[in-house]
């Protein structure tokens, strides 16, 4: 079993870590072309300001707090002895980054003993900061609104009326079968958005900023914090019926159209 720990006091080293990391990637966001390799496909790209991100993050992280664990996306596996995990994506929306478009951010979630308690995502060129904690609800401050405000997400009355969120995998197989599905979803829902970066989508949702979010065969990073900003803006957080979240599918949708959502996703992936 692991020590009492305050998830507040894990969320502030978060953030303060995260804000430290964002001011990183924004110094050498000119250098971002000049060292890219590649992952899982030639589409699925890693720039040398991914990884000195994650370094900078696991540095200050493992300072505070020597005995934790650590899961990030560009290769840190650490077991720890403490029951805390941190799981941090140091760039997610690389693609975005890579082409000067908005919409990448750094997320950290911490973990005591397997769940999640606190986690933070900073959207990089924005500043607009999501937090949350378990229990504690889930908050948006930005540049020109520093005080928190709690999210609640949208309820929209019908599946016509919701905005949803998703996103594509790296392989071409993967993205041939995904854009399929979005072919027969987007009659059914008011529109489609695609952004390129999870967690600002789960936060998005989060924010009512789109209704809902749902994609296939994200990684934990990909999800740890924005899910919990989700959830704890009231969102149904699951997976496909009978399925764990993520499982493969990761869905945050209000509870006003989770069900059709939800059986209407089941029957496009079967």
């Amino acid at each position: 079993m692991s020590a009492p720990v305050s998830p507040a006091d894990l969320l502030d080293l978060a953030v303060s870590t995260a804000r430290e990391a964002a001011e990183l990637i924004v110094r050498e966001r000119g250098s971002a072309a000049s060292a890219v390799d590649v992952k899982s496909s030639p589409t699925d790209v890693v720039t040398a300001v991914d990884t000195a991100s994650e370094r900078l993050i696991t540095r200050r992280l493992l300072e505070a707090r020597p005995d934790d664990g650590l899961l990030g996306e560009e290769g840190a596996d650490r077991a720890g002895t403490s029951g805390v995990r941190w799981v941090v994506d140091p760039i997610d929306g690389t693609v975005n980054f890579l082409y000067g478009l908005r919409g990448y951010a750094v997320s950290i979630a911490a973990e005591v003993d397997g769940a999640t308690v606190a986690g933070a995502v900073l959207d990089v060129p924005t500043g607009d900061l999501f937090t949350a904690t378990a229990g504690g609800g889930a908050f948006l401050s930005t540049r020109e609104v520093p005080e928190p405000v709690r999210l609640t997400g949208n309820r929209p009355e019908s599946l016509g009326q919701t905005l949803v969120a998703t996103g594509f995998g790296y392989r071409v197989e993967q993205r041939r079968a995904q854009g399929a599905v979005v072919a027969q979803l987007l009659p059914e829902v008011r529109d489609i958005r695609r952004y390129g970066c999870a967690s600002l989508d789960l936060c998005a949702a989060a924010a009512g900023r789109v209704d809902a979010y749902y994609e296939l065969n994200l990684k934990p990073w990909d999800h740890a914090a924005g899910a919990l900003v989700a959830a704890e803006a009231g969102l149904v957080v699951t997976g496909l019926p009978g399925r764990p979240f993520a499982e493969p599918m990761a869905v945050a949708v209000p509870a006003t159209v989770a069900q059709p959502l939800l059986e209407l996703l089941d029957r496009l992936h079967p």
